[in-house]
């Protein structure tokens, strides 16, 4: 796995104690996401994407594992380590609501976030505030106005803009429009994905919506229960998804022209198991569709934990029996295409150095 400049996750465990013992919310995660490029990471709710992302910026460090930006590695309790930390990476919360104080106004958000790493006078301080909220399309009418008096559009574009004021290497997007309606969210996607083209940062998308992951997204990561089951350039995983959850997860994002499930494909039926006490085996074969509960030669899939296919390989799945190349590709008719039209996948050729 290449470091390049942007964000590595190298073996990351974060457990939690619970009320019978510990809980390990995430387990052996391995990721990368260069600068300039975004990776998506999607899953079920409890599957961990959340718990990943608080240990990313530092709120859930790590019990094992290594994470490093720009190739230096940030870790441990330390207050001293925790704020070199956040000068790197940044994370926009789901609920603006919640992630705004409603006390202050826009400007002083900003210009808090602005100065927390870099002194600046009042005028430096204007000039910043000015300049982020022009780069994250909002009136500079908005610096004295009270999170409540803005639409959640716009909240969460303020959130944006505090979270770049500090110029860093990695962003971290954290279900930033689930709370959006459908036209406000493909604003704000395209607004990431030019951010991201004129400042380099590496981002790491967390959404359910596969659509919008897959309008910003150069990689997609899958994870389930704690661990990544799948990962590939975003066409290809979308197009020929290989392991049997992101199959299933496909599945069920709605067809506007054949109807909400396409024909023959399997649903997803069941809930996440216990993170207490996951599944031996495979954790997804309890409700894999061509698992040993429909195919009892195939026990191994409850016995042996698939692992990752090798590093380096363009399309890695961590499954016993993945589907290949050959399946027939699901159709999915929701995903919206790029504001031109075009529909390939982007790669970090494509972006500015």
């Amino acid at each position: 796995m290449s470091t390049g400049s942007g964000l590595a996750l190298y073996d990351v465990t974060v457990r939690h104690h619970g009320p019978l013992g510990p809980i390990t919310a995430v387990d052996g995660v391995s990721l990368d996401v260069p600068r300039g490029t975004t990776v998506g990471l999607v899953g079920e709710s409890g599957s961990g994407k959340s718990t990943l992302a608080r240990a990313v910026v530092g709120l859930d460090p790590p019990c094992a594992g290594r994470i490093t930006v720009g190739g230096r590695e940030y870790g441990g309790r330390r207050v001293a380590d925790r704020r070199r930390l956040g000068q790197q990476v940044q994370l926009v919360f789901q609920d603006p609501d919640t992630a705004l104080d409603p006390r202050m106004t826009v400007r002083q958000s900003i210009a808090e976030s602005a100065g927390a790493f870099v002194r600046l006078d009042r005028r430096g301080r204007e000039q910043r505030v000015g300049g982020l909220l022009e780069l994250v399309g909002l009136d500079a009418r908005c610096a004295d106005r009270l999170p409540r008096q803005l639409s959640g559009g716009q909240r969460q574009r303020v959130a944006v803009a505090r979270a770049l004021a500090v110029d860093p290497a990695v962003l971290i997007a954290d279900e930033v429009t689930s709370a959006l309606d459908m036209s406000v969210r493909a604003a704000l996607l395209t607004m990431l994905r030019e951010l991201q083209r004129r400042m380099g940062f590496a981002m790491l998308f967390i959404s359910h919506d596969l659509a919008a992951v897959r309008h910003v997204s150069d990689a997609v990561a899958v994870m389930y229960l704690g661990r990544i089951v799948e990962i590939a350039a975003t066409e290809n995983l979308l197009r020929g998804p290989r392991h049997p959850y992101t199959r299933t997860l496909l599945s069920a994002v709605p067809n506007l022209h054949a109807g909400r499930h396409p024909a023959g494909e399997p649903l997803l039926v069941g809930e996440v198991p216990d993170p207490a006490s996951p599944p031996t085996g495979c954790r997804f074969h309890p409700r894999c569709p061509v698992g040993p509960d429909r195919h009892p030669g195939r026990d191994v899939c409850a016995v042996r934990d698939p692992q990752l296919d090798a590093a380096g390989r363009p399309h890695r799945a961590a499954c016993h029996f993945p589907y290949g190349a050959d399946d027939r590709p699901l159709q999915t008719g929701s995903f919206p295409s790029d504001a031109n039209g075009d529909r390939t996948p982007r790669t970090s050729e494509d972006r500015p150095s």
